[in-house]
C-alpha cells in the first residue's frame, strides 16, 4: 500500500485507550487515532444520517465514524453483536460512502470472527506479525482489559464513600496511562497486583449496610456513560454502591447464554437474543443478594431488552425489589433522566428506613 493507513473505531467507555495499544502493536509503522471524545456533537452528526427509529449506538457509532474520517482516518473497523447490531456495520459502510467518504472498513460480527479470517485481513493490511506474535497481542489485549474493568468495578462499589473526592478517578486515569503502552503478560500481573492494592487503599466512608443497586441492561448503554448521562456517576454522588457486571471482559469470558438461561431460575425459556438472557439472570442474583434496587437500561427500541421486561416485572413482583426502567435514544431529556433518578434514590432509601428503622445508612 503507498498510502499510510490510519486506524480508528467507535468510541465506548474508554475502552479505546487498550483497543488503540492493540492496533499500534499490530500494524507497526501505520497510525492510530482514537475519534473525538463523544458529544452533543457525535449525537447530531450520527442522528442526521441515521433511520429515525434506529437504535442509538447506530447513532453514535455514526457520530464517531464520521468524526474520525474528518480526523483523517481511512481504515474503520466495527465489530457486530448478537442483534441487529451485528448488521448495522454494512449500513454504515453505505451511508458513509454516500456522504462521499473514501476509506476502508472492517466489520468483525461474530458470525466472522475465525482465526483464518482475521489473519488473512490483517495480512491484506500488511500487517507484519505471525499467527504466534498476533495471539500474543490478542492475549495481551484481554489481560488489559479485564485489569480495568475489574478496578472500575471495584470504583462503582465504592467511589460513592470516597473520603477524598476525586481519588478513585484519579487512580482511574493513571492506570489507563500504564494501558496506553504495550506490556507483557508479567508486567500486566505486577500493574493489576499494584492497581488493586492501591484501590484498596484509598479511605472510604462507608457503612456496612449502604444502599446498593445493580445496574443491568443493553450493553452500548451500559458502558458508554455519556449516552446514559453518566447515571452512574449520579447514583455515587448520592451516596449508593453501584454494582454493574456488564463490561467487555464479561462479553469475552462471560457466561453462556444456556448457562445464563439455566441460572434464571424459569423466568426465561428461551434465549431472547443479544444480552437479554445475562439482564435476567444477573438480575435475579441482585434480588438474592437483597439489593435495594435495580436500573434496567437500554436504548430505545433495543428487541432483546423489550424482550425481557415481563419477566423482570415478575421478578420486581416475586422479591419485591423496585425496578427502574430506562429508556435512551437522540431525544431523551437529561433533566427527565435525573428527576426518576432521584426520585428512584429517594423511594428505595425510604424503604430502607421502613425496614430498619433508618435512612441513608450509606450516608457518607
Amino acid at each position: 500500500m503507498d498510502k499510510q493507513l490510519v486506524f480508528s473505531f467507535p468510541h465506548m467507555g474508554d475502552y479505546h485507550v487498550v483497543i488503540r495499544s492493540m492496533l499500534g502493536e499490530l500494524f507497526p509503522g501505520q497510525k492510530v487515532i482514537s475519534a473525538p471524545p463523544t458529544t452533543q456533537r457525535t449525537l447530531e452528526l450520527g442522528s442526521k444520517y441515521s433511520p429515525d427509529f434506529v437504535c442509538s449506538p447506530f447513532k453514535y457509532n455514526m457520530g464517531n465514524y464520521i468524526e474520525a474520517l474528518e480526523a483523517g482516518a481511512n481504515v474503520l473497523l466495527q465489530t457486530g453483536l448478537g442483534c441487529r447490531y451485528g448488521y448495522y456495520g454494512e449500513v454504515q459502510e453505505q451511508i458513509l460512502r454516500d456522504l462521499g467518504y473514501e476509506f476502508d472498513f472492517l466489520c468483525f460480527s461474530r458470525a466472522h470472527v475465525k482465526p483464518e479470517k482475521i489473519y488473512r485481513v490483517l495480512r491484506n493490511l500488511e500487517c507484519p506479525l505471525s499467527m504466534r506474535e498476533i495471539l500474543s497481542v490478542m492475549m495481551r489485549t484481554a489481560e488489559s482489559l479485564r485489569i480495568m474493568d475489574a478496578l472500575d468495578y471495584y470504583v462503582r462499589e465504592n467511589v460513592g464513600f470516597e473520603t477524598i473526592p476525586g481519588s478513585f478517578e484519579k487512580l482511574q486515569k493513571q492506570l489507563l496511562k500504564d494501558l496506553s503502552e504495550p506490556r507483557t503478560m508479567l508486567q500486566l500481573e505486577r500493574l493489576k497486583q499494584r492497581y488493586a492494592r492501591a484501590a484498596g487503599e484509598i479511605p472510604v466512608k462507608k457503612s456496612a449496610m449502604p444502599l446498593r443497586v445493580g445496574v443491568i441492561g443493553e450493553l452500548y448503554t451500559l458502558m458508554e456513560p455519556f449516552s446514559n448521562f453518566y447515571l452512574e456517576k449520579q447514583l455515587a454522588r448520592r451516596n449508593i454502591s453501584v454494582s454493574r457486571r456488564m463490561s467487555v471482559s464479561f462479553l469475552l469470558f462471560g457466561k453462556k447464554d444456556r448457562i445464563s438461561l439455566r441460572e434464571s431460575g424459569g423466568y426465561l425459556k428461551y434465549t431472547v437474543g443479544a444480552n437479554g438472557v445475562d439482564s435476567v439472570c444477573q438480575a435475579k442474583q441482585y434480588a438474592e443478594l437483597g439489593y435495594d434496587g435495580l436500573i434496567h437500561m437500554k436504548s430505545f427500541g433495543c428487541i432483546p431488552e423489550l424482550n425481557v421486561m415481563p419477566a423482570l416485572t415478575r421478578l420486581e413482583q416475586d422479591y419485591g425489589m423496585p425496578i427502574l426502567h430506562l429508556s435512551f435514544d437522540a431525544n431523551t431529556s437529561e433533566v427527565g433522566v435525573e428527576t426518576r433518578l432521584e426520585a428512584f434514590a429517594d423511594m428505595i432509601d425510604m424503604r430502607r428506613k421502613k425496614a430498619y428503622g433508618t435512612a441513608r445508612v450509606s450516608g457518607g
